[in-house]
């Protein structure tokens, strides 16, 4: 049975063994490949950077176009109202409750008070041309208000003033024509806020910051 024998240690498979030297450790592998708490801080700390970046540029865009818009806006309605002294040989005034007299741009810088409203749906049931602001045009139309320049913003509700683009009512007033230390216009004052807050501050004054037609 020599053959035999010998065959079958010809194909005996025979074991290798790796070099010490050449064995992967799993534990320093892990170490490599880890991230430090370190580290991690500072990824976030980079990605929380550009996020406030991100969004500050993206309020300044669009606190731009909102003061674009309002610009556009209020030249359209001045537009507006002189095609309405055309036709009507005055300038939309409130006589009977004296809502465009009392509001005063000079004193008055509360877009949330009751006069900028009050004198605001006056001057929008003029131009509009709907007389009791229910949003059905009766008389002459001498601007299309848009859904979004209307508050509030359901359309199912009666109009209570003109919406800037800030959210906030469009002031109007006449007051100058019936007194020299109010207003500024002998026309009319047409202004938006911009929404720089509710009372007057020493610098800048808060005209300085408005969008306005003086």
């Amino acid at each position: 049975m020599p053959n035999a024998e010998n065959n079958s240690r010809r194909f005996r498979p025979r074991c290798f063994v790796i070099p010490s030297s050449l064995v992967i450790r799993h534990s320093s592998f892990r170490a490599a490949g880890a991230f430090t708490i370190v580290e991690l801080l500072v990824v976030i700390a980079i990605i929380l950077v550009l996020a406030g970046l991100i969004l500050a540029t993206s309020g300044y865009i669009q606190t731009k176009s909102n003061r674009s818009r309002a610009e556009a806006e209020i030249a359209a309605l001045s537009a507006a109202l002189e095609n309405y002294k055309a036709d009507n040989g005055t300038y939309p005034t409130d006589t009977a409750n004296g809502t465009t007299n009392t509001l005063d741009a000079r004193t008055m810088f509360n877009p949330t008070a009751a006069q900028y409203a009050s004198a605001s749906r006056f001057l929008y049931k003029e131009l509009s041309g709907d007389l009791i602001g229910n949003r059905v045009q009766i008389g002459k139309s001498y601007f299309p208000f848009k859904p979004n320049m209307l508050l509030p913003k359901d359309p199912a509700q009666a109009v209570i003033a003109i919406a800037d683009p800030f959210g906030n009512s469009y002031g109007y007033s006449t007051a100058n024509q019936t007194s020299s230390s109010k207003g500024y216009n002998p026309t009319f004052d047409l202004w938006s806020t911009a929404g720089t807050g509710t009372g007057p501050t020493p610098n800048p004054s808060p005209q300085e910051q408005w969008i306005r037609n003086w």
